[in-house]
């Protein structure tokens, strides 16, 4: 007997992977400084707890869209998902460093197989227009709330165990392998390409060499340069290969796409604006204020809240106003509540210096997260979204890698108030610099709907 598919319960299952990947990159924020402790990790090696994630991540979710496109979304989200699970599983009982950054690593490799089968899923199951519009501003509203609860659930897990934090991952993960095979239908049509291994590979070593090199930069010069150096020189073979191999990561018809480009770039501002408040809001709570890392998840409460609320709002707006007009709104409104963070982190009112910012930035984390990916696969062909989805997230998590390394440089050991407010005046600027660009894209799209208007 064959059981019926329902869209709705497609998105269910997808929905609560998306929610996984967002939650685990946040919910690691409050439990650094336990992590660091228990194993014993300096400041600069326990950024790569983020990092190792990031970076893994971002490397290879082109391979990852590749292979959704090659193999099946179905196929690989169930094989995915169960890969992730073990990999939280390991990080969960590790007793040392290594151990614990090799299974971050691993986790980023299965979200960078997830992610692109996500979206893929979602480009098949729902036809693009108002239906599939509404599917990703469901899975972005989810996405959005999973990186806005993972601080609050990381705090409360903390508080018990900071392994808790890897560990609530595995019945997730069950869940969604089960949920896949009973409820996903999916095409079987597959695009017979080859996976670009080669570019992926020189694409990832060079953040990692950049992002090591960072890392390094405040104690090692020397070791800072040799790896910034390599990191150019990976760069440079990477966009030789791009241009002259016959398997591209990025293929010339997904680089011509002004969607897709202007998507990549929001994402990628996102997440050094509002995607990086988390990182610099847990350390001022933890290290600068005295808070514990329950009452640090608590204080992020009115955060998600807000998150959610401008995910409902941005789904209503984006159909009366259009999704450029309301990203650039979502960056304007983040602008603001991070520059009141940066001004008034001194104060000793939770409820008069940092409420007003968290709610203001996090009004506009929600409305920017539903925009982004609208905007960005908008004019990509059904069998190519999800190596686009693919790009604009690797958009997003190596602007994360990169602005996390920076953040630590910023930061520095023993960070305080001056520290501080630079590194929220460095996410104010990346959210106003998103504005921008979401302001440019409403006015080339207002000129566009224009110019078809004359001419019909």
């Amino acid at each position: 007997m064959t059981r019926p598919k329902s869209s709705a319960a497609t998105l269910a299952v997808l929905s609560v992977a998306q929610f996984l990947i967002a939650l685990d990159y946040s919910i690691i924020y409050i439990a650094l400084p336990s992590i660091s402790a228990d194993l014993r990790l300096e400041p600069a090696l326990a950024q790569w707890v983020i990092s190792a994630y990031a970076v893994l991540f971002a490397g290879f979710l082109v391979v990852g869209g590749r292979l959704t496109d090659r193999l099946g979304a179905k196929r690989l989200f169930v094989a995915a998902i169960i890969w992730f699970g073990l990999a939280s599983a390991v990080g969960g009982v590790a007793q040392d460093g290594t151990v614990l950054l090799a299974a971050r690593g691993a986790q980023g490799l299965g979200a960078a197989l997830l992610q692109p089968a996500i979206l893929g899923l979602i480009g098949t199951t729902f036809a693009a227009g108002p239906a599939r519009s509404r599917a990703l501003a469901v899975w972005g509203s989810v996405g959005a709330s999973g990186l806005a609860a993972g601080a609050i659930l990381g705090g409360i897990l903390t508080s018990a165990s900071w392994r808790l934090t890897f560990l609530v991952n595995v019945p997730l993960t069950l869940l969604a392998a089960l949920g896949a095979v009973i409820w996903i239908s999916t095409p079987q049509t597959r695009v017979a390409s080859r996976v670009p291994l080669i570019a992926s590979a020189l694409g990832t070593a060079t953040v990692l060499a950049l992002v090591i090199g960072l890392t390094l930069g405040a104690d090692h010069p020397t070791a800072a340069a040799v790896s910034l150096g390599l990191a150019v020189v990976m760069l440079v073979a990477f966009v030789r290969n791009e241009r002259r191999s016959r398997n591209a990561l990025i293929e010339p018809a997904l680089r011509s796409t002004g969607s897709l480009k202007a998507g990549a770039a929001a994402t990628a501002l996102y997440m050094a604006s509002v995607g990086s408040e988390f990182y610099v809001l847990t350390l001022l709570l933890q290290s600068q204020k005295g808070y514990t890392p329950l009452q640090a998840g608590l204080a992020f409460l009115p955060l998600a809240i807000l998150v959610t609320i401008g995910n409902a709002a941005a789904e209503r707006s984006v159909r009366r106003y259009g999704p450029a007009a309301v990203l650039a709104a979502g960056f304007a409104i983040a602008t603001v509540g991070l520059l009141w963070l940066a001004l008034a982190l001194d104060g000793s009112s939770y409820a008069g210096s940092l409420l007003p910012g968290l709610l203001l930035s996090g009004f506009g984390h929600g409305v920017i997260y539903t925009c982004m990916f609208i905007i960005g696969t908008h004019d990509v062909a059904p069998a190519q979204q999800g190596t686009a989805g693919a790009l604009l997230t690797t958009s997003q998590y190596l602007a994360g890698a990169l602005t996390i390394a920076v953040l630590t440089l910023v930061l520095a050991d023993s960070p305080g108030p001056t520290e501080f407010r630079l590194a929220f005046l460095l996410t104010t600027a990346a959210a106003a610099g998103g504005a921008l660009l979401a302001l440019r894209r409403s006015s080339v799209v207002t000129d566009h709907k224009v110019t078809a208007d004359l001419l019909s």
